[in-house]
């Protein structure tokens, strides 16, 4: 398992044991405990990537749009099409981004902030490829 995962993995473990009334859940406009830091920066991470997931369909639609101009002659060349540049670049992309995540955690290694800072590193490189694609889809 890849720290990622395992900071992933950490995190799902506090928000398990987090409380599970909504009026005892951990204030994100201002944590306190690492546990709720830990939490807070999770959340950040998934409603990141829930955004991703939102834009990712646009996305896929400008490529494709695209593509009505380019796949036949990147096809004759031997080239991908822009739809498949796109899925290639992306599965690149989450490969770099939980390997990132993965080094940036070790600056706390062990640590109880490890889960914090990977959630955060997460969080931030997702929120970073939501503009570019952002700006993808504005260019076309």
């Amino acid at each position: 398992m890849n720290m990622t995962a395992r900071t992933v993995a950490l995190t799902a473990l506090l928000m398990v044991s987090a409380p599970a009334s909504s009026e005892d859940l951990p204030d994100c406009i201002d944590p306190q405990t690492q546990m709720e830091m830990s939490y807070c920066a999770h959340l950040d991470f998934e409603n990141a990537d829930k955004d991703l997931n939102a834009l990712w369909p646009d996305v896929v639609a400008a490529a494709r749009q695209s593509d009505e101009y380019v796949a036949e002659q990147a096809k004759s060349m031997g080239v991908p099409t822009t739809l498949e540049a796109l899925r290639t670049a992306q599965r690149a992309w989450i490969t770099f981004r939980d390997a990132q995540c993965d080094y940036e955690a070790y600056e706390v290694f062990g640590g109880t902030a490890q889960p914090m800072v990977g959630s955060l590193c997460l969080a931030r490189l997702t929120n970073e490829r939501i503009e570019v694609l952002k700006r993808a889809i504005e260019m076309r």
